[in-house]
This record gives C-alpha cells, structure tokens and sequence, in this order.
C-alpha cells in the first residue's frame, strides 16, 4: 500500500499523541523533512504582533479605511459559469433543490457530470479588469475585493497548494493577480475574500447519492478518489450545514492556513476578508498576523491592512473590523465597520432582480452616517464583463457620487445619525440580513456627516418647497451652534434659510441637483 502525504501526515499526528519517541523512530527522515516544510510554510512575518488575541488587540484601523467609506467586490468564479445564482456547487448535490433540478435537465446527473465538469464553462472571454477598475473608481470605489477561493475549494489565484485554480483551468488566468494589478494601476486599495475554512462541511455534499429515484444509492463524482484535491477528503457529509468549526480534522485547518499564507506572500493584501468569525484560533491569528506584519513592512512600520470578521466579539477586541452581511447598524458605531452586501445574488443569476441606483445610494448614505464603509458586489456573469442593467446601475451610483460625494469621504458621524422613521421598522430586528426589511429612504429621512467644520446633511428625497432640520433648532439639547451658511452641492444659487427654535428651515430651488438623496453643507452649526 503506498500512503500519500496527508495519509502520513495524518499517521504522525496519531503516533505524535502516543509519544514523540515512538514518532520519531517510526519516520525518522520524513518526520525531519516534514517538520521543515511546516516551519517554512506557518512561520509568519516578523513584525509589531505575534500570533496571538492578546497581541492583536492592539490593532488599530488605519485612516484609510476610515476615510474610504466605498469599495466593490467581485464575487466571482467557476460558481458563475452556469450563471444560476448563489451557492451552485453545493446545491448542485441537493436532491429536490432547484439548481440540481438544473442542472440534471441542462447537463446530467451529478454521479456523471458534476461540478468539476462546469469549469471549463468559466471562460472569462470577456474579462477586462483595467477597463472594469476605471469604471469603479469613477464610481467613487477607494478600494476594491477580489474574491480567492470560495466554498467551492477552487482557488482564484496560482495556487501553490491547490492544483484547481484559475490559473491551470477555467479562464487560465491568475484572476486575483489581475484584479490586483489593475487597482494598483488605478490607485485602489486591494483586497480578497476568502471563503475557504467552512469548505470542509460546505462541500461535503459532494460524496453524496440520491435518496430516492433511478439512481438512489449511487455516489456522486465527489466520492470519487481521483477528484479529492478537489471534493475534498471527508467520512462526514453534512447536509443540514451547521456553521461552525465543530468537526472540522486538524489536517483542513492546516490546509487552509499554507492557502492563505500563499496569497498573503504573493499578493500584497491591503484587505482580506473572511466569510465567518476568525477562524481556527492559533491559526486564524497567525493568519491575521501575518496579514498586518507584511502590510508594516511594506509601510515603514505602520500597518495599513485590514481583515474583516463576522463575529462581534473580534471587532470589539480590537483585533479587525466588524463585517455585517447584507445589513446595516441601527446606531453609530465607536468603531469603524462595513456592510457587504450585492446587487442581486453573490453569484450571477441570469434575470435577477437588481437593487436600484437609489437602494444602493440610500445604504451607503445610511451607514456612512453610523461610520461605516459599503462594500458592494457587482456579480460578474461567466464572460467577465458587467451586464447592461449592472452598467446602467453603475452609472448611476457614479452619476450622484460626482454631484455629493464630498459629503461621502473623509468624513466623520455628527452626534446622531439622521431624523426620521427607522430604516429597519421591526423592534429587536437582527443588524446582519436586514437589508430585505429596509424601505425606500424618502424625503422624511435625513442624515449627517461632517467634514473639515462642515456638517453635511443629506435629505433622502426632494421635498416641497422646503425643509426643516429639527436637530438644528436653536437651544437643542445636541447644543449646535449657529449657522453662518448653507448650500446645497450640485447648485451654485444662493439659498434662503433660518434658524430658530423649530430647527433649520431651508427653501428650495424649484429643480434638484442631483437624483436621489440631495446634500445640503452647512458651516458653523457644529
């Protein structure tokens, strides 16, 4: 019998429990050569943190991201060749689900034709990241995400560690080295996501069978050993996903840290994110060292990188920033954090139902004002190249981000966060995933940022004749001083104001500037 390396790795950790001497006499010249190869490939870089919570907790965000307030992300990857929308790779596996319904109709059972047979279909013909990065920096991007290696296990850059990647199939381009060169080209701050450390559960469908019908009982291709570079080596197939570590073999965790560590070395991460908490203790903290120390190397000491996590208790120690999926916070937050959210689906869907200009312009708006950043994903189809709504929507964004973007960057939240009904009306509602029970922003809700002794206001709609700020009432309890002038961005007329006890009254001009929310700078109130 002819053990590969993970056989024996996985040996040595069971004689390592038994004893050291016992390990040592059993492999003596592959323990040694092993041991070498693991300290090359988890010693982190030498910097101002060790790779511990305690030592990450003195993280502090840098400016930057501070100031930047708007990225896009572009979660795409052979998951978008069939342009079926979210979470193909898994579902594919999921006997009744829609997308294996599909996917038996369009390209045959899964035992026959599965997942790594849809690659070769991610052509990425299309694709043209340099004239796709301009566009988002019009758009007012400051920084931009590439996604790395979702669920999937299909990494998006030349993997060192995984044969399946971009590079040696699919589109047969370093798609990560190409997002990075073009933001680099267009001065964006550079990030990836990666989704990699749930794959070992999320994945495991693959190693599955029918339950019922003509071919109950027979496996998958995952089941197959010639593909478990891919489908990932698993006993346990976990159909009802519980979103935790639990389970999870030492050899994976292992396998995800030299993954992220490769993309670290070779990439120059401004940003990396994880879909999740911070994963696998020591190793997610040698991770997120690794990420900072490299990043203070490259800045003369100081750290510029941010990593994201989803779990609360991580941001609120100091360690990275607070992520919030598809949801926004309902007050201000002492520390800086950021939504990522998506115009439609993660992955392209073919006659998805897109968020308008608006939607997105309301959000940003909203959490700008509770200081935090979007990050917004424009799902690429399978070519590479934006879709007519996706680009209408862009154009959009861009054409009110050039009109009042200077109440956008750089700035700061006031003392609240705006006037009006909640965003999110039900009490209680969860701060991730509320994004679905938002309304329309109209000309009833108003928020503030200030800027350089500004305070910017932004009214969501355009009102009738006139608007009043009753935060801006004289003698308020927010104690707000009194105001020397107001304009309006986007129009250069005088315009007629008061102050007094019921708060800043403002007559409008009989056209608006700009669609959607309009901006008003006023000086001396703060």
């Amino acid at each position: 019998m002819q053990l590969t390396r993970r056989d024996l790795m996985g040996l040595m950790g069971t004689l390592a429990g038994a004893g050291s001497g016992l390990l040592t006499r059993a492999f003596p010249a592959f323990a040694a050569q092993s041991g070498k190869e693991e300290a090359e490939e988890t010693a982190i870089a030498k910097g101002p943190f060790q790779a511990t919570r305690a030592s990450l907790e003195s993280y502090q965000v840098p400016d930057w991201f501070r100031d930047a307030k708007f990225g896009i992300w572009a979660h795409w990857g052979p998951q978008s060749a069939i342009e079926d929308g979210d979470w193909y790779a898994r579902n594919m596996y999921m006997q009744g689900s829609d997308q294996y319904n599909y996917h038996v109709q369009h390209y045959g059972h899964p035992s026959q034709f599965g997942y790594k047979d849809t690659i070769p279909a991610w052509k990425a013909e299309k694709f043209d990241p340099v004239h796709l990065m301009q566009l988002y920096k019009k758009a007012g991007a400051k920084y931009f995400m590439s996604m790395g290696c979702h669920h999937d296990n299909f990494d998006l850059w030349n993997s060192r560690h995984n044969p399946w990647n971009a590079a040696a199939m699919g589109p047969h381009k370093d798609i990560v080295g190409l997002w990075r060169e073009a933001a680099r080209r267009e001065g964006l701050k550079f990030g990836v996501s990666e989704h990699l450390w749930i794959s070992y559960k999320w994945f495991s469908v693959n190693h599955g069978s029918d339950k019922e019908g003509p071919l109950a009982g027979v496996p998958y291709d995952g089941a197959n050993p010639q593909f478990k570079d891919l489908y990932i080596d698993s006993d346990q197939i976990w159909t009802d996903l519980d979103w935790n570590e639990s389970g999870i073999p030492a050899w994976w965790k292992q396998t995800w840290f030299r993954r992220i560590k490769d993309l670290l070395d070779h990439y120059e991460l401004d940003l990396l994110y994880t879909d999740g908490a911070l994963p696998f203790e020591d190793y997610g903290y040698s991770a997120v060292a690794h990420l900072y120390n490299l990043s203070a190397q490259r800045n003369g000491g100081k750290v510029d990188a941010v990593y994201f996590s989803k779990r609360d208790e991580d941001a609120l120690q100091g360690t990275c920033v607070l992520d919030r999926e598809r949801g926004v916070l309902s007050e201000i937050s002492p520390r800086p954090w950021q939504t990522d959210t998506c115009i439609g689906q993660w992955h392209y869907k073919r006659g998805e139902n897109y968020k308008t200009a608006k939607r997105v312009v309301d959000m940003l708006v909203d959490i700008v004002s509770r200081n935090g950043n979007l990050l917004l994903n424009f799902p690429l189809p399978a070519s590479g190249e934006l879709d007519l709504e996706e680009q209408a929507i862009l154009a959009g964004i861009t054409e009110w981000v050039s009109v009042n973007g200077e109440a956008i960057f750089a700035t700061r939240p006031w003392k609240i966060a705006g006037e009006g009904p909640p965003a999110v009306p039900k009490e209680g509602a969860s701060q991730s995933f509320n994004e679905s029970q938002r309304h329309d922003l109209t000309a009833e809700d108003v928020r503030f940022t200030t800027k350089a002794g500004a305070l910017y206001i932004f009214v969501m709609g355009w009102p009738d004749f006139h608007v009043e700020i009753k935060s801006l009432a004289e003698d308020t309890a927010l104690r707000v001083g009194k105001v020397e002038n107001v304009e309006l961005l986007g129009d250069g007329r005088k315009l007629t104001w008061q102050q007094d006890r019921a708060g800043l009254t403002i007559l409008l001009p009989r056209e608006a500037p700009s669609k959607h929310a309009v901006v008003f700078k006023v000086t001396g109130a703060i």
